[in-house]
């Protein structure tokens, strides 16, 4: 579909779900914006898809060529748009939870990974004023080095829904973090070799969720067939790590405490979630962003 299409199909979707949710009488007092909140929702998931991850650019490229699909944004400062977006965060967060629950239906299975969100390299990190007591030194075995910043922990279905996420230090182990993505009772979830924890699993499966994982060591895997046969769904999530490193630039931590931050993840993971709901409805593949322009 063209990008004028595009944003219509997102527009209207959004204006439609906060009314649904009754999210679209989110002020008690004052006057009431220029701008609508699913207006400004619109151009914040469509920036973050074509890849504006900064709020300038975002705001000056819909201005320019766009601002007749959004007449009031010509009568907007930049600072008020962004103060806008930003404290609509709960919504999008609802926003997002709403139609991942919908995209996964009732599939008892997903996949688990995480990611580095370094703040600064290795070298600068004893001397980084930025996210003190928030941020702590980590290891990122793709570039094999270590940094300091967060790891972005991602569950998703096998479809590549991300159905939760969770921010945490860079030192916080994979397997601690797995409780905070809240997996449900009764299904399965399948991890890399960094999930590997019996006293993880027996936890786990207290609960009423199996997680599976190879075994830690691949030099010393007593069963590499089963540890072959359970990485091979994992392209799934790690294509979704890879869409949100590269098309959303979620590495990028332009951000300089831990609000903006996060605010700036959930509209990250909400324009994904977008993304691929987009493709479902097209019927496109859900990862394959590239075709949904070009179809």
């Amino acid at each position: 579909m063209s990008l004028d299409d595009l944003i219509l199909t997102v527009f209207c979707w959004i204006d439609d779900e906060l009314h649904t949710a009754h999210l679209d009488h989110l002020r008690q007092r004052g006057p009431q914006p220029l701008l609508a909140d699913s207006e400004v929702i619109t151009m914040e998931l469509l920036g973050e898809f074509l890849g504006f991850d900064r709020d300038a650019r975002l705001f000056w490229y819909f201005r320019q060529y766009h601002s007749a699909e959004f007449p009031a944004l010509r009568l907007v400062h930049r600072t008020t748009f962004v103060r806008q977006a930003a404290n609509l965060w709960r919504a999008k967060q609802l926003l997002q939870q709403r139609l991942a629950d919908r995209l996964a239906g009732p599939a008892s299975a997903w996949l688990i990974d995480s990611l580095p969100m370094p703040v600064c390299r290795f070298g600068r990190g004893g001397f980084c004023k930025g996210f003190r007591g928030q941020a702590a030194f980590g290891y990122d075995p793709v570039q094999k080095q270590a940094y300091y910043g967060f790891r972005l922990h991602l569950r998703t279905s096998r479809a590549g829904v991300i159905l939760a996420y969770e921010l945490a230090a860079a030192d916080a182990a994979d397997t601690a973090v797995a409780f905070d993505l809240r997996p449900p009772a009764g299904t399965t979830g399948i991890g890399d070799r960094n999930y590997w924890s019996p006293p993880v699993q027996a936890e786990l499966a207290a609960v009423g969720v199996r997680l599976l994982a190879p075994y830690k060591s691949k030099r010393h895997d007593p069963e590499p067939a089963r540890s072959r046969q359970l990485s091979g769904p994992r392209w799934r999530i790690e294509t979704v790590g890879s869409q949100l490193t590269e098309r959303y630039h979620v590495k990028r931590v332009w951000s300089r405490d831990l609000w903006h931050l996060c605010h700036r993840l959930i509209r990250k993971v909400l324009s994904h979630t977008v993304a691929v709901w987009v493709n479902i409805t097209a019927g496109l593949q859900p990862l394959r962003f590239s075709a949904s322009l070009a179809a």
